[in-house]
């Protein structure tokens, strides 16, 4: 069940690619959650036989005009989809699911979960870094640091307090953190409360590139973290010459 959003589905999209084709097994089945708009935007991108595509009502405002008034779209997603992705679930009874794979966004998919005792796996899509950053923004209201407009004086002190976030002047925070933005940010705040009552977390980062992040969530919850990237879709990609790619990029 991924965000309604492209930085989002995309991630969603080439975790669950990469997920299949790791496992090789014949019996998974992925069942990919979307709006009836976002499904006729990605219902014709080439994917495995194994996922399916299953639609939620379009009870949002559209993707075309949803930057229009966004923490009105985000009150929309939390009220108006969770019945429905509930009455999918009744539907989907050939395999039952077994685990939900939720953008951790989505803020009623664990509390779902929970009532029908099915694993929820919360997906975030950025780095664990930022992530990092977000669940210590109580922290960061403590150094006066949140919210800030970045034409403040103190735009180049600098934060270096957050766990697995290397230190950063306050002007290079997310813009989540900056002027209007923030009440954008107390929208989501929940979300990471709920993150706590997850089973799992998954990043799309690989662990070598944020070890120290990667770390304090593991140390954090008493669930299994796991990171899954880099999901970078390089099947789908012309291989071309390997030998004369450089070789971070043959790495990635």
């Amino acid at each position: 069940m991924p965000w309604p959003g492209r930085g989002h589905i995309n991630p969603m999209m080439n975790f669950c690619k990469r997920l299949l084709l790791l496992l090789r097994d014949p019996t998974l089945i992925v069942t990919f959650v979307a709006t009836e708009e976002w499904l006729g935007f990605i219902g014709s991108d080439p994917k495995p036989n194994r996922i399916h595509f299953a639609t939620l009502p379009n009870l949002i405002p559209s993707e075309l005009v949803r930057a229009n008034n966004f923490t009105g779209f985000i009150d929309t997603i939390y009220t108006n989809l969770e019945e429905p992705f509930e009455h999918l679930l009744d539907s989907l009874s050939s395999p039952p699911p077994t685990v939900i794979i939720s953008d951790t966004f989505v803020l009623w998919a664990v509390s779902v979960g929970t009532r029908r005792n099915i694993p929820v796996a919360s997906f975030w899509t950025e780095s664990a870094a930022i992530l990092s950053l977000f669940v210590h923004s109580d922290l960061l209201a403590a150094h006066s640091h949140f919210p800030t407009e970045p034409s403040e004086t103190k735009e180049d002190e600098v934060v270096d307090y957050i766990p697995g976030l290397s230190p950063t002047r306050l002007r290079d925070l997310p813009e989540i953190y900056h002027g209007f933005s923030h009440q954008v940010f107390n929208k989501f705040k929940p979300c990471f409360d709920e993150l706590s009552k997850a089973k799992y977390l998954l990043f799309p980062s690989p662990y070598e590139l944020e070890p120290k992040a990667v770390d304090f969530f593991t140390s954090k919850f008493d669930f299994p973290v796991y990171t899954t990237g880099p999901l970078i879709p390089f099947e789908e990609l012309s291989a071309g010459n390997d030998v004369s790619k450089p070789e971070y990029i043959q790495w990635l």
